[in-house]
């Protein structure tokens, strides 16, 4: 379809009035208490923001104590033990229980709309991410009332947080606890990636996408990589604490830069998962205040995916001073620098784009905060590229110098665009826009308090003043920078309270009265209701609103693609990832509470387990995968009787199974995370071998000619793969039941799991022992994630045999038996590289 009033439409002729009501029935959102059960992404997202701006408020709370506690010398307001407590959460809340969870939220909010989807294609996994976010976050948050919160700070280096400096269950709240809220930042991210990829309108190719999506598409790619080398980190030192595994104690082999490595991996690059998506926020707002579109938008792209890239080489940037190579120093220095071109790249653009504007360029409160935001980016940008030079880092480190860096960076780079997206998207889901009279003192309350609080700190930091401490002499001179800091930090928050007033006064929830007050010309502005557009159309450009005369009117009267639910339930179209053209249509679950109580039962196992209570965390653990599957068994509708129409005479079927289906896209983003997070534990192998290598080895495994153990066990796995092959031949045809297939599949996920059970009795019968050395840690440690992988098969094996047993699996209806079979081939993959590296790598370089 061209920009043109010739429009070519697919429905052209009006629509039957009953349509519309089908529609709003099939989305209505639940009222009241069952709100709760809620799947929309209106629903979901809204309630996803709120809980993280609440995370945002509780930790800005805990920041005006710590500021009160440093206003003046040698106060006495807070003793030590809760200052460390305090600094700790504070921290730990807005790096983990607020950022990426707003990030995330915004995704789930805004994406739909931005694509003109009905909804992300996992919404009960959305749901579940909220639930299971808030729960274990209030709960971790809670702990700071009843002197359980950790004292180590939000990056709980060892071996200050090992169980001989940190006794009691405070460290372990913050180990299992932000543990399992990466697990569900993780569910988030699986949501995003097959949700930008797959379900985009027609005509939307990859070159066509908001910068929004693509900022999204690559914070979730980041997260993907990222995030399972801090869940690997916690689980090792929590299992170090609970077990003695002794992965970080020096005196076994073990080193506590393991883990700061391993948490900076994650760390750094968590910088830059917060900053894109703000930047691509960023980059929707500037053209529509402009009136122009975004100047440079191939580059911005290039510039997204080159920030992700480089952001993986910067984590040695936090350890300068620990003492590492010369050579290693200079290159991870350059990388630091280097990061600053494609972030350099955006502000030009944004610059550039605002200069080229058709009229005045608006100054509204959101572009005030887009403003406010360039502004103080780039100082924090600035200072950045100080403290990645090694000489002034020596200097500047654990500094106040730094604590000023990084708020700069990430109040500059993510809350001041957070707020910008208030003020610009609120009528998204309120019916009222917030005060753009307010929102002028909102923005130079928050603006001037800011740099009041944070840009003394320089100088502190300077002058000498480190990290960390909770209170300091009158002789050093930093009395009255503290207090201007101090009376900085209030003015901030009295912009941010005013906000609150604001938003409490004038939020209304519910569909807008000016579907595009900004006179954008992005999807997201379409008009909507609660089944989001009212059909999906095609577009020709990236603001399609500007160029497609009408597009609107069009949607809003169903001249376009699935103007009514052909199929009876919720839906929407799925197309290529590349050039987006229609491939089929996914069946989404509708409301329910199978994925509530999946959340409340995980959250609660980790819980009990932070207490030492197994039992009950074991028998809640049971209860979360019996409501996972209670919640699964009912989203493979299977496929239709035949074909539906969407419009235009394009008829599309309502099943796919193959690398076509959304489901083989989330089971290769689940294998990439699992991936990851064993090329993390393989990092961890070989750089304890690397610094500890007279603890290696040091009783050999079984050897390696036949016949050992080890080869027995890559005959177990040969055998696994054999049966699968058979499985998939015995499948029954379409309409019969026959589930010899299915039981041969869960034969082979019964070899895997052996096979890992034979590795962990070879070693056992070595005398090798996990408690001795960090040698024997890493062993039993690798056969360890071999047996996740290897259970989390079985049950799903163990889940397609149920259902081939009342007849839903079979060779057309096989998206379970083909999830089960990705999952074991990789796990083959994984015991394979695990056998390698334990039993060939001693003797390699022995």
């Amino acid at each position: 379809m061209t920009a043109s009033s010739d429009r070519r439409l697919p429905n052209p002729t009006p629509r039957p009035d009953d349509e519309r009501d089908q529609l709003e029935r099939i989305w209505s959102t639940p009222k009241g208490w069952r709100i709760l059960s809620a799947v929309n992404n209106t629903a979901v997202g809204v309630a996803y923001i709120g809980g993280a701006f609440l995370f945002f408020l509780m930790a800005g709370v805990l920041a005006l104590v710590m500021r009160t506690q440093l206003s003046v010398p040698e106060n006495q307001f807070l003793d030590q033990d809760l200052y460390n407590q305090i600094f700790t959460v504070h921290g730990t809340t807005m790096m983990f229980l607020f950022a990426v969870p707003a990030i995330e939220a915004l995704g789930v909010l805004l994406l739909p709309q931005m694509l003109a989807a009905r909804d992300l294609p996992f919404p009960r996994l959305s749901a579940f991410a909220i639930w299971a976010y808030m729960i274990g976050g209030l709960v971790f948050f809670s702990t700071i009332f009843y002197d359980l919160a950790p004292k180590g700070g939000w990056f709980m280096y060892p071996p200050l947080t090992l169980t001989e400096y940190s006794p009691g269950h405070n460290a372990d709240f913050w180990l299992l606890g932000i543990g399992f809220i990466e697990i569900s930042a993780i569910a988030g991210a699986v949501e995003i990636v097959v949700g930008t990829l797959k379900t985009r309108p027609p005509g939307m190719s990859l070159a066509r996408m908001p910068i929004f999506a693509w900022s999204m598409l690559i914070f979730a790619g980041m997260i993907m990589f990222a995030f399972p080398a801090v869940i690997l980190a916690t689980m090792l030192l929590e299992i170090e604490r609970s077990f003695g595994w002794p992965f970080f104690t020096a005196a076994k082999g073990g080193d506590p830069l393991l883990w700061q490595h391993l948490f900076w991996f994650f760390g750094h690059p968590e910088v830059y998962i917060i900053f894109l998506p703000a930047a691509g926020l960023v980059s929707m707002i500037v053209p529509t205040m402009a009136r122009h579109r975004l100047v440079g938008y191939n580059l911005i792209v290039v510039a997204l995916i080159a920030t992700g890239f480089f952001s993986f080489g910067l984590w040695v940037h936090h350890m300068f001073t620990t003492g590492i190579p010369a050579l290693s120093l200079g290159f991870f220095s350059a990388a630091s620098m280097a990061v600053a071109i494609p972030s350099g790249i955006q502000v030009f653009s944004w610059i550039a784009t605002m200069a080229a504007a058709r009229e005045r360029f608006r100054i509204t409160t959101a572009s005030l905060f887009v403003l406010g935001f360039l502004f103080i980016f780039t100082i924090g940008g600035l200072t950045g590229v100080l403290v990645a030079l090694v000489p002034l880092d020596f200097q500047l480190h654990d500094s106040y110098f730094v604590v000023a860096h990084f708020h700069y960076v990430l109040v500059g780079g993510m809350v001041f665009p957070l707020f910008a997206t208030f003020y610009y998207w609120i009528t998204m889901v309120s019916r009222n826009q917030l005060s753009e009279r307010v929102g002028r003192w909102v923005f130079w309350l928050m603006f001037l308090g800011f740099n009041i609080a944070f840009l003394p700190m320089h100088w502190t930091g300077l002058s000498g003043m480190p990290r960390r401490i909770w209170t300091y002499p009158p002789s050093l001179g930093w009395d009255g920078l503290n207090m201007i800091s101090t009376v900085g930090a209030f003015i901030l928050a009295a912009g941010v309270l005013l906000f609150v007033v604001d938003l409490l006064r004038r939020f209304r929830p519910g569909q807008r009265e000016n579907e595009n007050p900004w006179g954008a010309g992005t999807l997201e502005w379409l008009p909507a209701d609660v089944y989001s557009t009212r059909s999906i159309p095609r577009v020709s450009s990236r603001e399609p609103l500007w160029d497609q005369p009408g597009l609107a009117e069009d949607v809003e009267a169903g001249h376009y693609y699935l103007p009514n639910a052909p199929t009876g339930g919720r839906e929407t179209i799925v197309t290529s990832p590349v050039e987006a053209e229609p491939e089929y249509i996914i069946r989404m679950p509708g409301n329910g509470w199978g994925h509530v109580w999946a959340a409340i039962f995980t959250a609660a196992c980790f819980l009990l387990l932070t207490v030492k209570v197994v039992v009950p965390a074991l028998i809640c653990a049971l209860l979360a995968i019996a409501s996972c599957i209670a919640w699964a068994w009912q989203l493979d509708h299977g496929p239709g009787k035949e074909p539906v129409e969407i419009g235009g005479g394009i008829k599309l079927p309502t099943y796919m199974s193959g690398p076509s289906s959304h489901s083989w896209w989330a089971m290769s983003v689940l294998i990439l995370v699992a991936a990851s997070l064993y090329v993390a534990f393989a990092f961890s192998y070989l750089y304890l071998w690397l610094v500890s290598p007279q603890v290696w080895a040091p009783h050999g495994s079984p050897p390696l000619p036949t016949p050992s153990w080890a080869i027995g066990t890559a005959l177990l796995l040969a055998l696994g793969t054999a049966i699968i092959v058979v499985a998939n031949r015995l499948l029954p045809a379409p309409g019969r039941r026959d589930i010899r297939g299915v039981l041969l599949l869960f034969l082979a996920a019964a070899c895997l799991a052996a096979a890992g059970l034979v590795e962990l009795f070879v070693h056992w019968n070595s005398g090798l022992r996990p408690t001795a050395n960090a040698y024997g840690a890493m062993v039993y440690m690798a056969s360890a994630l071999n047996l996740q992988v290897a259970f989390a098969v079985l049950i799903m094996a163990g889940f397609t045999v149920a259902r081939a047993f009342v007849g839903r699996v079979d060779r057309e209806r096989r998206v379970t038996f083909d999830n089960t079979l990705m999952l074991f081939v990789y796990g083959v993959a994984q015991t394979l590289l695990g056998l390698i590296l334990v039993h060939g790598f001693p003797r390699a370089v022995g």
